[in-house]
């Protein structure tokens, strides 16, 4: 027990060096860094290089040939989602600001990416997803609002077939998640997807460490 002790104290002073390794393990190419420099222009926080390997890994081991993703920003989950996607497949992206999706679509033209890889559908994620076939998707990817994540997890187990992948992103909150402190709605609402996934019978669940948690389960 004591070497157990030992080795986790170890783990623990080196966690944050393993983080960066992680997140510099996958190189990106030009078409990322623009997109991240337009991402952080706009002022918004885009998914890690880790957390977008691990979803270029998930969409490759899915085969997925149609994911649906919430929360199109400047492009780079969908660089990273393409990479893995099936030559053939589509991402079917939403955003409420359009604008943000003339960066995300010259992006994926930069990355190499054909117009017809990416349905670009700008709106209200609550307004769009019911519109969007029942069992049509192979992974649908979550970064929207987090006081809606609850109501894109319900959305997500309609739009997947069986097996499909439903993914989470940012759901340490900068670490508020598991801060005992008093926290504002979004935090709980996180807290609660998080009971949701888990309690699910209808899901197989893990969380990644990855950028800043990456909340992932197959639908059963």
């Amino acid at each position: 027990m004591r070497q157990l002790w030992g080795q986790e104290r170890v783990i623990t002073g080196n966690r944050q060096t393993s983080w960066a390794f992680a997140d510099a393990f996958v190189a990106e190419d030009d078409a990322l860094r623009w997109a991240r420099d337009r991402s952080r222009e706009a002022g918004l926080r885009s998914v890690s290089p880790g957390t977008g390997a691990a979803l270029r890994l998930l969409a490759a081991t899915a085969d997925a040939k149609a994911v649906a993703e919430i929360g199109t920003g400047t492009g780079v989950s969908g660089i990273h989602l393409l990479h893995g996607m099936r030559p053939d497949g589509v991402l079917t992206t939403v955003d409420p600001e359009a604008d943000r999706q003339a960066f995300a679509r010259q992006a994926f033209r930069a990355a190499g990416f054909a117009g017809n890889r990416a349905r670009f559908i700008p709106g209200r994620a609550l307004d769009v997803l019911p519109r969007l076939a029942d069992g049509g998707y192979d992974l649908v990817f979550c970064d929207g609002d987090p006081t809606e994540s609850l109501d894109y997890l319900a959305e997500s187990l309609r739009l997947l077939r069986p097996g499909g992948l439903v993914c989470f992103e940012g759901v340490f909150s900068d670490g508020r998640t598991v801060d005992s402190a008093a926290q504002p709605v979004e935090v709980l609402r996180v807290r609660e997807l998080l009971r949701s996934v888990r309690e699910s019978p209808a899901l197989k669940s893990a969380l990644l460490p990855v950028g800043d948690g990456l909340l992932c389960a197959v639908r059963r």
